[in-house]
């Protein structure tokens, strides 16, 4: 729940200053790695690699590394579908050393045939990016990565894996933080080696549940470094015995975990966002306020985005913890520094989207939201007045109560169906695997209903 610090220079990250002269194999080596991780995501998030020694660096660069799409995951590719081939992104170069002495990632863009693959969720926010860019405008983002540290148990239940972590209310407990001091150190000290700017590390609202912070940066940038964030976290954490669950709700009485978004759009060095002028108080442009009602209006189908899985909505839909507070809006509105809202506006040069959750693919959850906004910047949408604290307007769209809702929302909305490399087949094919989701756990009897109608009569 840490705001975001206003946007700052970036530091270079090692590696993309050499990329636009010399080749991967020679980056590589100059960092002595020896292997890569030529990695990429399927539409769930979930990270793909291959392990490539530098060896064959010149073979990846050059396309010769594919993969079967359809056994990747969910990328739109069926069994007798052409490799995908993953295309290096040299800028994206990462040495992660405290992972494994001379490894790297480095992130991939998918082909098929020669051509960008439009399912591919690097590819859909390249995408957007470019359209954005055509308009002269781009998009930095800022993104607060939530996370508990738990440990599975022998009967499948699941623990903090601090065990004195127990209280009702641990946010920003001191004791907490420096019991998790050799985790937390070691990610932040990996995070600034990556010059990537930790600025905070804190423990968050529920028991075992924490955040670290790291500066914004471009839209490409900050969802690449998202992802490579969690693969840190989780190998880490695994190294110390524990799990690192970015699983929206992994326990039923406790605040879920979000991955909040705070977004700005620029020309150049200019930001867009800021008016002194605004007569509506929070220090916005006309722009800024028709990109928040963009967001606004297309609320309802984005959460197919940003909260994308089944236990995304036990989450979202839940009424209080034992914090007292669930921090996930479950209306349509924006405001101030008030993080009630679905929006929050904590200065004037960046909004905050509040519904996303620690399931939510990066790639996807960022491109959906900036073509929702984009599209209340085209038609001037209109969001009217700021909603006072924990008030919304009365025609607010209610946020989806399920998955099957989220879908339903996503079909009925052609802009966000088509948001997706501005292919409105790939919406649906995405919209057909998520109802598929929810059905499949819709079939399996649970142990409520063992409870409820065993002997109910």
């Amino acid at each position: 729940m840490t705001s975001l610090a206003t946007p700052k220079a970036q530091t270079a990250t090692p590696g993309p200053v050499e990329a636009g002269r010399i080749s991967l194999a020679d980056i590589a080596k100059a960092h002595d790695v020896r292997f890569l991780l030529a990695t990429f995501v399927d539409m769930t998030g979930k990270p793909c690699a291959k392990l490539v020694p530098v060896e064959a660096a010149d073979e990846l660069e050059a396309g010769a590394m594919g993969f079967a799409g359809y056994a990747a995951g969910l990328i739109g590719q069926k069994p007798q579908d052409s490799d995908l081939i993953a295309v290096p992104d040299l800028t994206s170069f990462t040495p992660v050393p405290f992972i494994r002495k001379g490894l790297a990632i480095i992130h991939c863009d998918p082909h098929v045939d020669g051509k960008p693959w439009p399912y591919a969720p690097r590819v859909i926010l390249k995408n957007t990016l470019a359209g954005l860019a055509q308009e002269g405008m781009q998009a930095k983002i800022g993104a607060e990565v939530e996370y508990f540290l738990v440990n599975r148990n022998p009967d499948g239940t699941l623990s903090t894996a601090d065990p004195k972590d127990d209280s009702p209310h641990p946010c920003y407990d001191a004791r907490g933080v420096t019991r998790m001091y050799e985790h937390l150190t070691s990610i932040s000290e990996a995070m600034n080696g990556l010059g990537w700017g930790n600025y905070a590390n804190d423990h968050e609202d529920a028991a075992g549940q924490f955040e670290q912070n790291f500066d914004y940066a471009d839209a490409l940038t900050t969802a690449d470094r998202v992802v490579t964030l969690r693969y840190i976290l989780n190998i880490l954490a695994d190294q110390r015995g524990m799990t690192a669950t970015f699983m929206p709700k992994p326990f039923t009485d406790r605040t879920g975990t979000g991955l909040h978004l705070h977004l700005s759009l620029w020309a150049g060095d200019d930001a867009l966002f800021p008016d002194a002028e605004d007569t509506r108080g929070l220090g916005l442009s006309a722009l800024a306020y028709s990109f928040i009602g963009g967001l606004l209006e297309h609320a309802p189908a984005l959460q197919a985005f940003l909260a994308p899985t089944v236990n995304s909505y036990k989450r979202s839909g839940a009424t209080t913890s034992s914090s007292g507070a669930t921090w996930s809006p479950r209306k349509a509105s924006f405001g101030g520094n008030d993080r009630t809202h679905l929006v929050r506006v904590p200065d004037d040069r960046r909004i905050e989207l509040r519904s996303g959750d620690g399931a939510a693919n990066p790639y996807l959850a960022i491109a959906t939201a900036i073509e929702a906004g984009l599209d209340g910047v085209r038609c001037t949408t209109d969001p009217g007045s700021p909603s006072g604290p924990g008030e919304s307007r009365p025609d607010a769209h209610l946020l989806p109560a399920t998955l099957l809702h989220a879908v339903e929302a996503l079909r009925r909305d052609p802009v966000i169906l088509s948001s997706l490399s501005g292919d409105a087949t790939i919406g649906r094919y995405y919209a057909d695997a998520k109802e598929e989701e929810f059905l499949s756990w819709h079939n399996q009897v649970s142990d409520w209903e063992i409870r409820t109608y065993l002997t109910s009569i």
